[in-house]
């Protein structure tokens, strides 16, 4: 079985070593055929502290890293220019 991959953008990047990826998801209401928009957070390993907020990442599957954390940070398709 493959894993599963996602790509999201980065929501905070106050812990160390982790990053809050948001993930938006669409999808069609099963009754009212409406276009519904669904996003979930998930907490994903960033080793090197490479990510920052609003960057967009590619995010893989793993097994558990700590209690909340089971995604890895693959590739920032997209950095952010921060002009501090």
């Amino acid at each position: 079985m493959s894993k599963k991959v996602y790509t999201g953008k980065v929501v905070s990047d106050k812990m160390d070593k982790t990053a809050v990826v948001a993930v938006t998801r669409l999808f069609q209401h099963h009754r009212y055929k409406k276009t519904v928009k669904r996003v979930t957070k998930f907490k994903a390993h960033d080793e090197s502290n490479r990510c920052s907020i609003g960057d967009t990442v590619k995010i893989i599957e793993a097994s558990p890293l700590s209690k909340n954390k089971r995604w890895i940070v693959i590739d920032i398709l997209d950095k952010v220019a921060r002009g501090d």
